[in-house]
């Protein structure tokens, strides 16, 4: 990747309509992004008909619903798949989906997607992280309620089951949406770098978008946020998600860090180069001098602009002789 990879996360705010899983497609191509990513499941493979939802999803949804039953709602089957990837590619945009059980992993395989994401609650899941790793695909892992243990373990089950270290970018991951500020702990994800030697990126679940932009400015090569139509629509997720003009503004300002970042080499920009006459200053004199004089502290000083003898060869010039006459304001 040779700039930041940016994945819009449509997730499951199409509300199982692929008409509005399309109308994602178009604000994700529109904001710049290079991926939109949805969600591949089958809900009696992915949760008990008797699990409880998140805190975050009662507020946003049924509170006497199931998580199954709403989950149920969201599903995309293997049409809708290949559907959505033909537009993807219509749209010029990559197409990514996460897969969250095994017929999901084999199904977007066969649709050859090119880079699988691993979210946070299957870290510590070992048939599932053995079957991605087998894949050798370009694997992207979410941390969200991780120590460092389980991301080493991680680790070595997606390298040990045939996907190269080089393939494996790791993500830090606040789990909770909204995530709040003080939970953010965006230095852990240079730990992660720094521990693992490794390609690192932060999927952001905060509101607002200047955690992303911080992270980009802080070595992130990857990016994942969360948007939606409409933050005001039913669904679990809209309410901690991007609205489009705010998804654009982030994919336009990260684009703008990276610029700013630069190759770390400093030196005069070719921006600022011709600033440095009129900024910089050179030794002038300060009075009018006859040849034969000795330039003093009291005949010479420094001004703009500078385009003369440099004012850090001062020490040079005190004490030695004009070899000509000097007019006042005159460069050495």
């Amino acid at each position: 990747m040779k700039s930041v990879f940016i994945i819009a996360e449509a997730g499951v705010n199409h509300n199982g309509s692929l008409k509005l899983a399309k109308e994602l497609i178009d604000v994700a191509s529109a904001s710049g992004a290079d991926a939109v990513k949805f969600q591949t499941f089958k809900a009696d493979k992915l949760v008990s008909k008797t699990a409880q939802k998140a805190t975050y999803q009662k507020e946003t949804t049924d509170a006497n619903e199931s998580q199954y039953t709403m989950i149920k709602k969201l599903e995309l089957d293997a049409s809708a798949h290949y559907e959505l990837m033909t537009y993807c590619t219509l749209k010029n945009i990559l197409f990514l989906s996460t897969p969250f059980d095994h017929d999901s992993i084999d199904l977007l395989n066969q649709l050859k997607m090119s880079i699988f994401k691993i979210p946070s609650g299957e870290i510590t899941n070992l048939p599932y992280l053995r079957h991605i790793g087998s894949l050798s695909k370009e694997v992207i892992l979410s941390t969200g309620m991780a120590n460092l243990e389980e991301i080493k373990d991680a680790l070595e089950i997606l390298i040990q089951s045939g996907t190269p270290k080089e393939r494996i970018t790791v993500l830090h991951v606040t789990t909770e949406y909204p995530c709040p500020m003080e939970d953010v702990n965006l230095k852990a994800m240079q730990t992660i770098a720094d521990v693992f030697g490794i390609r690192v990126g932060y999927s952001d679940h905060t509101k607002g978008i200047e955690v992303s932009i911080a992270a980009v400015a802080m070595g992130a090569c990857v990016i994942e946020k969360h948007f939606t139509l409409d933050r005001t629509m039913e669904g679990p997720d809209h309410k901690a998600s991007l609205e489009p003009a705010e998804l654009m503004a982030m994919v336009k300002a990260i684009r703008n860090i990276e610029q700013a970042l630069g190759n770390g080499i400093k030196k005069p920009s070719p921006s600022e180069v011709k600033n440095m006459e009129i900024a910089r200053k050179s030794i002038l004199t300060c009075k009018a001098i006859k040849k034969g004089e000795l330039f003093s502290e009291e005949n010479i000083t420094v001004k703009r602009p500078g385009n003369g003898m440099s004012p850090k060869r001062w020490d040079e010039v005190i004490g030695t002789v004009a070899l000509k006459n000097y007019q006042e304001d005159e460069l050495l």
